[in-house]
């Protein structure tokens, strides 16, 4: 009996580190003073020295069970962007810079192939929002985990000036709402998704005309980063003011997140196109609007508040990065929370 024998392959944990490296270096910043392999990841502090007052941030999350698409569909080269995604875009509401990111894949049975495509994507949202990939995990779990599964989790650590960091304060009435594009559902309610639609290979394969694709397609279309986007807000010297990453809990539990006491958000739903997926969703589950915003981002990834006399610079900013920008809302004086109207 040895440890293979027992469902751990060493040999096949070996192969995944060398194939994931051609990945990882793509991600390589001059900070990083480790190579990929050893027992940790150093990254150098010395730059970070030039602020008043560095400050780090942090933010961990995972891909939830938008994993099981990947799974039926035997994809898995994007998955990594949305759990990069997930952490950084967390960081970037703080006004930080995504500095190194680790992930964490815990698995049934390693196939180094497999594993490779999984960092691939890590890989890619890591170069997407500027961070080092300095490190991670792979977990051969048998008897825990079935063989064809997977869990993919990371970390992601950033700095922002002190002065810099975004925390709502001093919010105002009349402050401009900017809501950044999503790229669809992102990674937040898919087990609701995995309610309506039949999680079968043949229904994911389906063209749908109203997306402009199959089913599957556009439900594994990955979350948008808006690390780019906040940097070239603030490139712009604007001063952004609060900012919201709508997530799991839609517009109703993220929103408020960016107020203070006696700030109240008014968004108006008509400012904006829903992309098809949602009405999609929305008709075939039979499932409420007001459960709709209160699950999904519903087209808007990131809620931006500025001063109104900013907010065409900002708009600016924002499309130089790439992505669509709408005016979508105001601040308003009154009980902390959320109107859609």
């Amino acid at each position: 009996m040895d440890y293979k024998n027992a469902g751990v392959d060493i040999e096949a944990g070996y192969r995944s580190v060398e194939l994931m490296k051609e990945h990882i270096r793509k991600t390589m910043r001059p900070e990083v003073l480790t190579n990929i392999g050893g027992f940790s990841g150093a990254f150098s502090m010395e730059k970070i020295k030039q602020m008043e007052k560095p400050t780090l941030v942090s933010g961990t999350d995972g891909v939830g069970t938008k994993l099981k698409l990947a799974f039926l569909l035997d994809k898995h080269d994007t998955i990594g962007i949305d759990c990069v995604a997930m952490c950084v875009n967390d960081i970037a509401c703080a006004g930080g810079e995504p500095l190194f990111f680790l992930d964490y894949i815990a698995c049934g049975k390693n196939y180094p192939e497999k594993i490779a495509e999984i960092v691939s994507g890590v890989a890619r949202g890591c170069e997407m929002s500027g961070a080092a990939l300095i490190g991670g995990e792979t977990a051969e779990h048998p008897g825990l985990m079935p063989e064809d599964e997977y869990d993919l989790a990371g970390f992601a650590v950033g700095v922002v000036d002190e002065k810099d960091l975004i925390t709502g304060a001093d919010l105002k009435d009349g402050d401009v709402l900017l809501g950044i594009a999503s790229s669809g559902v992102h990674s937040n309610g898919f087990s609701l998704v995995r309610k309506v639609f039949p999680m079968e290979k043949e229904a994911l394969e389906t063209w749908y005309e109203e997306l402009g694709g199959t089913l599957g397609e556009t439900l594994l279309t990955p979350t948008r980063i808006y690390v780019k986007a906040l940097r070239n807000v603030k490139e712009a010297c604007v001063r952004v003011k609060a900012c919201s990453h709508i997530t799991g809990g839609g517009f109703y539990e993220n929103v408020p997140r960016m107020l203070p006491e006696g700030k109240r958000a008014v968004i108006r739903k008509d400012s904006y196109p829903v992309p098809a997926i949602f009405d999609l969703l929305k008709k075939k589950g039979e499932i409420e609007e007001y459960m709709m915003y209160n699950t999904y981002n519903m087209g808007i990834g990131m809620v931006v508040a500025v001063d109104p006399a900013d907010k065409e610079t900002a708009k600016s900013a924002i499309q130089a990065a790439g992505e669509t920008v709408y005016e979508i809302g105001a601040v308003v004086n009154g009980d902390k929370g959320v109107d859609l109207c």
